[in-house]
This record gives structure tokens, sequence and C-alpha cells, in this order.
């Protein structure tokens, strides 16, 4: 048998895990002795039947054996005794009042016995203990040796719970206090929630509740007994209001809080309730005896990661030399808002600091900045360069993210994104870089901001400055670069103290590189530099219109290569969108956020996504909206209002859209109900309506028709699709192709992320809308409904995914419908994997419901090759955009309650709306293709480009109309709009819509009507001076042929001739009128 040493006492032991350090792990506060950790290995205990025997013991006396194990026991109990005798009182002496009116009494024990056993053992003061609460709570308790500063933080950096773990529990509660003869630090964390119990609120917060109603009754004096003032009246403290936050509090806080003090984070609380903003308050404390520099720091962090608010604050307040006496962290329930963290620090100056007025105001603003701020400026100005401070660090990290994706074409390697960052930070370059941050705060200093010239001559000093002393090329092409980036900014939110994250209005032509071909540069440009996140919105016009969408790349490799490809990204998709907007009011743009939450749990990559949407377009509002705050904290070098609306696009949900909008009315926003579209009550939901299918199959049937001669109604016809039956796109392109064509309609291939199905005999239309009607993957198609030669293959095997990677460029088809996938899956260098071995074609037509899958070059190429014919993204799915246009004018001139209790007759007339649009393109995309040749997506950039050119021409033309010829042109807009909308509210249409977007709305009706009537040949030969004044004639000429036909209607001759005579008048009666031919 192998003898163990018997616990120290009853209930408790000690197990010591490693030199200097001692780790508790049960509920009370050690763990058994028994365990291997203390068990003796070099020799073993033996009965009397052993040959071996330890030297104490004698070995053939049992009864001196059992002596002396009693004898040691004895000793040993009362050495702990002894010991525990002695740690009681110093520890009731040293420990400072509220740990003893705030710690639970078993957990006080706890700590006597840990804090005894290691004294006992001459080890340092240096433990965790580790408790489970019945609740599931878990309490992480560290014992530290001294006060020094910084020590709060390292213990921070200790724990063990983070967003990236899949058993991620929230820190719940922090308590921090120090020994007050500096000997000890003792904190406890609490992770997980607080089981709610029914318990009742006026009873465990009676003391709160008799203190709020004296306040309210005026029966306190102006300050307590400890010389601190008491707080004022105010309707917050009312009862029945303390009583409904107090049901939103743990029990455990309540029964904590000195009532003073729940009273003034209350108020804290209602600030930021709500929003995502944060509060702070500081107040010096009363309580201190020995005269020194003590203050309490409260603050209210709105839908915060605990971990990260405590972690974040305490290097802040190490960075500005105070040292954390004691904290309390708490989390209370914000509603639909989410959760507020309410964090209370004692803190004291340390190493010369003072607690002045200038120094709290100044670590406000940053605490207020710390919850948004990016790693890599944190990084920066808490260790790299602490004394750039907050405002000038943020910068400097988001002029290097602007400078990778334009500097990374000249040299991917060289202009890495960390590249950029390291050289401009380096000790050698980092006073040119804070020279040039600092040029841009004065340019932007809302106080006496920098003229042109003065710019001008200071970046002239700064740029001789660098080439004189900076050698390296490479930095010096970054500096440089730094100061066209200061140059070309016209707006920033920099100096605006409650914003989430670092905007910049950039003048479009900084984001061109050298090297690049000649392109339409865009209107305009907002850059957004916020926490794990950067995004660009970017726009092709004054009034403009584009998704917003999120990209979240998986791997560290992919963020760099996405980061290096954003803007190109999002301009290409706000080009497009100006193509496909083509018949709408508003111009073209799109919003990419790119961001890091790579190797995060599930949870965390959510909570990180809904931050950086909240964040971004907060920031974007900053730039926009025209509000007393952003006059007074805001330069202005635009020079106009700016009007932009979002939408949906990848992985925004509903969430988003409601806090989006519902942001924009506390903004200020002048249309609230627009600035976001698709708004779950008061939007057409574009996958519930199929609104973009609805298009993109008026354009398939056209090209059926005009290409292979087919008439899909009466004949046979194969389809390829990439995107998955639960998709929007393609999943409503396979119910329209059903219940349109029925079994002519043959899906023989369909691919998504899951894998992909096919069938040369067509694929089951039953289970293919089981897919679609369940909203499922194409992987959960059945292989019993395949027919001969049909396969399902799934990602989960390397043949599946090559299997899915190649789908629509193996499988036969007539026409293939890309309704998904990432941009450029089809381009210059794979283009001909989309010919058969032999040359010929796999589907002699595409038909892209996608946006940029296949690129501009792989375009041409196909077709000047092999003759594919394509019909460019930019028609054959602009009924999405049509949709979110029209959501934008019923936001504008509907109530919520109008719009939902019409919205089944608005709907319909939309979707009649669309049909109309797409058939009016398609059918002059194939008129002028067979007229003239050329290939198809040209000839879409050609009618894009015209209607465009002519909207331009007569948005500027009508800003010299009086308001009179303006109205006279007003039908053309009420003609636009879903007759149920326009007999509701156009009657004020001048009350409820900016007049900016009202003539852009007539210049777009009027453009498009043009050019699908008389073709692009007809717009594009007019003098760009006479363009507009000939569409207005236009129109006078349609409203005369009007007339004729209203009177050739009515007189007697034979109806052949009748018909002829008004299909001419239809046909080219006002062209014939304007005698422009």
């Amino acid at each position: 048998m192998i003898l163990r040493l018997t616990t120290l006492q009853k209930s408790t032991s000690a197990r010591i895990n490693a030199p200097k350090r001692l780790l508790i792990q049960q509920s009370r506060a050690f763990t058994s002795i028994d365990d291997p950790a203390f068990r003796t290995h070099s020799t073993a205990v033996t009965d009397n039947t052993s040959s071996e025997y330890r030297s104490w013991q004698a070995s053939q006396n049992i009864d001196i054996q059992r002596v002396t194990q009693t004898a040691m026991v004895h000793e040993l109990t009362q050495q702990v005794s002894r010991s525990i005798e002695n740690v009681v009182p110093w520890f009731l002496n040293t420990m400072p009042a509220p740990y003893f009116r705030q710690v639970p009494e078993s957990f006080r024990l706890d700590h006597i016995k840990a804090i005894s056993a290691i004294k006992d053992a001459s080890m340092d003061m240096h433990m965790n203990l580790k408790t489970h609460l019945p609740d599931g709570r878990q309490v992480l308790t560290f014992i530290r040796p001294g006060t020094m500063p910084g020590l709060l933080l390292n213990m921070i950096k200790e724990l063990p719970f983070n967003q990236r773990s899949e058993e991620y529990m929230p820190l719940s509660r922090v308590q921090i206090y120090s020994a007050e003869d500096d000997s000890m630090s003792l904190n406890l964390f609490v992770y997980g929630e607080e089981s709610k119990h029914q318990t009742d609120v006026t009873l465990t917060g009676s003391q709160i509740l008799e203190y709020a109603q004296q306040v309210m009754d005026g029966s306190l004096p102006p300050q307590d007994e400890y010389g601190r003032p008491n707080p004022k009246p105010n309707n917050t403290f009312e009862r029945d209001n303390l009583i409904q936050h107090m049901e939103k509090c743990s029990e455990s806080y309540i029964l904590r809080s000195d009532p003073r003090r729940f009273l003034s984070q209350i108020q804290l609380f209602e600030k930021v309730s709500g929003s995502d903003n944060i509060s702070v308050s500081t107040e010096y404390s009363y309580l201190d005896e020995n005269n020194d520099e003590h203050y309490w720091i409260d603050i209210a962090l709105a839908n915060t990661l605990p971990h990260y608010a405590l972690e974040q604050t305490t290097k802040l307040l190490f960075l500005h030399s105070f040292d954390v006496m004691r904290a309390h962290l708490d989390n209370v329930s914000d509603g639909d808002n989410g959760t507020i963290t309410l964090l209370r620090m004692l803190v004291t100056p340390v190493n010369g600091a003072k607690g002045n007025e200038a120094t709290f105001n100044l670590l406000q603003q940053e605490l207020k900045r710390c919850k948004w701020l990016n790693d890599s400026t944190m990084e920066l100005v808490f260790e790299t360069h602490p004394w750039l401070g907050v405002r000038r660090g943020e910068i400097i990290t988001a002029m290097a993210a602007i400078m990778h994706p334009i500097m990374s074409k000249q040299n991917a390697i060289a202009f890495s994104k960390g590249n950029i960052l390291e050289t401009i930070t380096k000790d050698r370059y980092i006073k040119h870089a804070a020279a040039i941050v600092d040029l841009f705060l004065e340019r932007f200093n809302p106080k006496g901001p920098l003229s042109d010239e003065e710019l001008e001559a200071k970046s002239k000093e700064l740029l001789s400055i660098i080439d004189n002393e900076v050698e390296d090329t490479s930095a010096q092409a970054l500096l440089t670069k730094m100061i066209d980036i200061v140059k070309h900014t016209l707006r920033t939110n920099i100096y605006m103290n409650n914003r989430y994250a670092l905007g910049l209005r950039l003048d479009p032509k900084i984001m061109s590189s050298e090297d690049e071909a000649p392109r339409e540069t865009p209107y305009g440009v907002i850059f957004v530099h916020g926490r794990r996140f950067d995004g660009y919105h970017t726009r092709f016009r004054d009034i403009a219109r584009g998704g917003m969408r999120l990209v979240t790349p998986a791997s560290p490799e992919q963020y760099a290569l996405e980061s290096a490809h954003q803007y190109e990204e999002c301009y290409g998709l706000a080009f497009a969108q100006q193509l496909k907007n083509k018949d709408i009011p508003e111009g073209g743009s799109k919003a990419v956020v790119l961001i890091d939450n790579i190797g995060m749990s599930e949870t965390g990559k959510d909570f990180v996504m809904r931050k950086s949407v909240k964040a971004f377009t907060d920031t974007i509002l900053d730039l926009i909206v025209d509000t007393e705050e952003t006059r007074e904290e805001v330069v202005d070098f635009v020079g106009k209002k700016e009007v932009l609306y979002l939408g949906p696009d990848e992985q925004v949900i509903p969430e988003d859209i409601n806090w989006v909008i519902k942001r924009a009315k506390q903004r200020g926003y002048d249309t609230p109900a627009a600035f976001m579209s698709s708004k779950p009550r008061a939007g057409i939901n574009h996958k519930e309506y199929g609104v973009t299918s609805e298009g993109v199959n008026v354009y398939l049937d056209v090209a059926l028709r005009h290409v292979l001669k087919i008439d899909p109604k009466q004949e046979s016809f194969s389809i390829k699709i990439t995107g998955g039956p639960d998709g929007d796109v393609a999943g409503n392109e396979l119910k329209i192709l059903a219940r349109e064509y029925g079994d002519n309609a043959k899906v023989v291939g369909i691919a998504d992320g899951t894998g992909c199905a096919e069938d040369p005999n067509g694929l089951a239309w039953d289970e293919l809308l089981r897919l679609v009607n369940d909203n499922l993957p194409i992987d959960q198609f059945n292989p019993s409904k395949l027919g001969e030669g049909g396969a399902v293959h799934t990602v989960d095997t390397e043949e599946g995914v090559k299997a899915r990677n190649s789908m629509h460029n193996r499988v036969q088809a007539d026409a293939f419908i890309p309704a998904g996938g990432r941009p450029n899956t089809i381009n210059i260098h794979n283009y001909k994997h989309f010919l058969n071995p032999d040359g010929s074609l796999s589907a002699p037509l595409i038909v892209e419901g996608a946006n940029l899958f296949v690129t501009d070059e792989a375009r041409q190429l196909l077709f000047e090759e092999a003759g594919v014919v394509i019909v460019k993204d930019s028609s054959a799915n602009k009924c999405g955009v049509i949709t979110s246009s029209y959501e934008i004018c019923a936001a504008m001139m509907l109530s919520e309650e109008e719009f939902f209790d019409n919205k089944d007759q608005i709907v319909s007339e939309v979707l009649n709306k669309l049909h109309n649009y797409a058939q009016l393109e398609a059918e002059l995309l194939f008129r002028e293709f067979e007229t003239y040749g050329g290939s198809l997506p040209q000839l879409s950039k050609v009618v894009s480009d015209a209607v465009n050119a002519a909207t331009d021409s007569l948005s500027v033309a009508l800003e010299s109309f009086s308001a009179e010829d303006k109205e006279k042109l007003l039908p053309l807009f009420r003609f636009h709009l879903p007759q149920t909308m326009a007999d509701m509210s156009f009657d004020k249409v001048h009350e409820r819509v900016p007049a900016q977007y009202i003539s852009n709305a007539i210049a777009s009706c009027l453009a498009s009507k043009m050019v699908y009537k008389e073709g692009t040949k007809f717009v594009n030969t007019l003098p760009k001076e006479k363009l507009a004044s000939v569409a207005l004639r236009y129109v006078e000429a349609e409203h005369q042929i009007a007339i004729l036909k209203s009177a050739l209607e009515g007189t007697e001759m034979p109806e052949k001739e009748k018909e002829s005579i008004l299909k001419l008048l239809e046909a080219g009666g006002a062209r014939t009128a304007l005698g422009v031919f």
C-alpha cells in the first residue's frame, strides 16, 4: 500500500502546481492533496509484509508507526493553525472595507485559507483560485504580490476566456482590490451570466429606493457625511423607474452597490441606452484618509465585449500613468439593444502624473475612442510609440490602410499592408509620419482650418524635409502618398467626440495608380477605418444607391489578398451598379466592408460583423448629415450636401437594416426610412418576391428567341446554373422557369457552396422545388431522383470540390445562368475552360444573374474566339436595383403603415414595371445587336452610357429651369412610379421628396424613355450641348403625337389602315416631328 499525507484540515487541501504558484480548482479554496502532484514518488510505503520501508519508520513495530503518523498530523495541524492565527488579523486589517462588504463570506474564507497555505509554504503571494458556482458560472481569483502599476493589466492578459473560443463565457463581473499595505492584489473575475431569480427588487434594493426617495424629496443635505455631493433630483430616480431598471440588473449587483454609486451609474446607463455609445464621468475620491490623489472613473459602454472593455481601459490608464487600486465591472441588460457594461475604477496618478482637468478631459476622450480602435492602432499608441497619442495613431493606421490598395499595384510584396505600416512607423520615419498627421489635423481643425494656400505651402515644406532626410525609396513613396491623402481629403469626422470610427470623404483621384489604364473616375469615395474593419463606399453620382456587403476572409492570407483588392472590388461593383441604375433616379454605388474575425467562434464573428455595420454606417452619417454637431466639428471642402442610399448585400441581416434606419433618424438624416432599403416590414424583400430573377428571366426568354431561335413556351431547352436552390437569384429563377415553361426547361446542372447536382436529362423539378421551398442547398438533392448519367457531388471530398468548381464549364447546356459565385470566376486566364475539348461551346448563351462573375476581358474573348453571346450583369440583373429604388420612393412618400396596408398591390405593380423595363432594354439590345453587330456586353454598356449621358445633361439643364417648367415635366416621374403609390401621395411629392431627387428622377425617366424608344445611335449622335434641348422637345413632340393618336382613333376609316398609321406614329412620330434622323 502507498501511504498518502492526510489533509491539512477537514475540508481543505492544497496542490502545488509550479514553483511560486498555487492553483486552487475546487469550489472550496483547495484541491485534495491526494492529487498525484503531491504523492511522494521516490519511495513507497509498505505493509509489514513488504521488504521496503521508509527511514523514519520502525520496521517491526506497527504501533510506533501509528504514533509517528499521529505526531506528524498534530504538528502539521498546529503549524497550519499558527499560520492562520497570524494571517487572519493581518488580513482583516489590511484588506479595504469594500472587500468585506462586497465579497461573500465563503469566498473570504477560501481566500484566507489559500493565503495561509502559501505563507506557510514560504512561497511568494502568487496564486490562482478557480471556483464553480451552482448556476454554472466560474469565478477566477488572482492573488499577486504587491500593487505595482500595470499589475492588473498583466492579470487581464492571463485571463483564459476570449471570444475566439467555442466555450466562450462572457465576463459578467469584476472586483479588484489592493491590500492597504501594498503587499498584495486580490482580484475576482466572474464568467457566465448570473441566473435570473424571481426576487423582489424592492427588498434587495430597499436601501437604494430609500436613498433615491430622499434625493427626490430634497431631504438630503448638499453633501453626505464624507463631503461627497449628493445627486440632484432626476426623473430617472422616480420609484417606478428605479424598480424597472433594477429588474434588468443582477441580484448581486444590486446588493453590492452603494446607493449613491447605483444612482450615478443609472445616469450613465441612460446616456448610452439604445445606442452603441460610451459615457464617462470622473470624481475625486472623498474617502481617502491619507489625502493621496485618488479618483473614481465610471464608464458605461453599450454593446461591447466586457473582457475587451476592461483590458483596453486598463491599458489606457496605464499609458496615462494611472494605477488601478480598485475596480468593479457589471453588465446590465438594455433590452433589444443588447447589454451595457458598467465599469467603475478607483485610480491614482503615478510617476509624476497629475489628475488635473486637462488630463481627465483627454482621458475621457480617449476612453470613448478605445472601444472603436483597431488592434493595429492600439499596439501603435500603447506599445510602440505611446507619445503619439490615440488620435494621431488612428490617422496613421487609417492612412496605411488607404495606401495598401493603391501602392500594392506597384509592388505587392514591398507594399503589403503589414510592410506599409511597419515602414512608416519605424523609429527613423515616425517623426515624419507624425508631422504629416499634424498637417491633417491642422487642415480640419474646426477652430481654424488651413486654407488651400496654407496647405500647399506646408505640404511643400514637408516634402522638402522628406526628400532630404529619407533615403529609402519605399519609405519616401509612402510618406509622399500620405501627404497626397491629406490634400485629397475633403471631409473627416476626426474631431467628432462621439464618433464610432474614423471617416474620410476622399477625392476619388487619390485612389488612382500611376500605372493603371484610364477609366471613369467616381463621383465620391468614403473610407472608414474602425475596429477590426476597413470599409469603402464608392459612388458615381451625387445621389446614389447600392448595396453594402461584408467580406469576412477565413485566413490571414486570404485577408491580405482581399485587402489589396478591396477598393477594386468596390469600384467594379459600383461601376456595374452605375450601368444598371440607368432607369432610376439614383446613380450607382457600392460599399465593401472588409472585416477581420479570423479564428473567432461563430458568436464572436457575428458580434464583430454587427459592430462593423454600425460603425461603418454611423461614420458615413457623420460625413453627410447636416446638424449642429457636424456644422461645428466637421470642416467641409466638398461644398455641397451629399445624398446617398444603402441597400443590403452579402452577410447584411434584417437586424442591421433596422438599426441603420433607426440610427439615421436619430442622426437627423432627411429621409431616414430611405437610407437603407429592404426594411423587413416596409420593404420589398428581394428573395421573397424574386425581383432580380424576374428580370433575369425576361432577358433569358428574349435571348433564347433571338440567339437560339427557340420559343421556350413551345420548345425544350437546357440550363445550367451556379447558385443554390436556397439562394435569392438561383432559387427564384428555378421557380420562374417551372412557372413559365414547365418541363420545357431542363436544368442539367446546378452548383453552390455545398456541391453540385447534374443530370443530362434534366434534374427532377419536384425535387428542385422542394429544395427551393425548404431553403436547402444543392447537396440535399435526393440522389434517387436522378436519371441515367446523373450525379450529386458534395464538397466533403476532393473529387466533389473539383466537380463543383468545374460544373459551369463541363456540363453541356443551351444557356448558362451564373446566379451566384464570387466575382471574376471566369477570367482572362481560364475562359477557355468554358469551351469543350474540341473547341465547341459548353453553352452558346450566358445570362449573368450574378455581378461580375465573368470579367470584361473574358466576355470579349469568349465572344470573339468562340461566339458566346453574353447578356451582361448590368442589364440582366438590373431589376433588383429598380426595386430598391421604388423602396426608397415609398419610404419618402408613404408612411410605414400606408405602405404595409397597400403592400400587395404595390408589389404587384412593381413586378409589372420590372417586366416592362427588362423587356424594353432586352428588345433594344438584340435589335441593335442584329442591326449593327458587336458584342452584347459592349452594347449593354453603350445603352447604359447613352442613358446616363442623357440623364447627366438633363440634370444640368434642369438646374436652370424655372419651377413652372419643371412642373410640366413632373408627370414623367409620376408615370415611373407604381400607380397606387402615385395615387396615394404624388400630390405631396414636393413636401416629402428632396428637390434634387425629383430633378434626377425627371432626367433619368426622360433619358431612358428616349433611348429605349429611339435607340442609342439617336442619342449618341446628338452634340452634348444640344442633348438636353432635344430631349425636352422630344417630350413635347410625344405629347403632340399622343393627341394625334387619340384623334385618329375617333375617325372613321378601315381598321387595318388605322392600325398601320397608329403603329407608324408610335414608332417614329416624335422623332419625325423633331426633324432629327
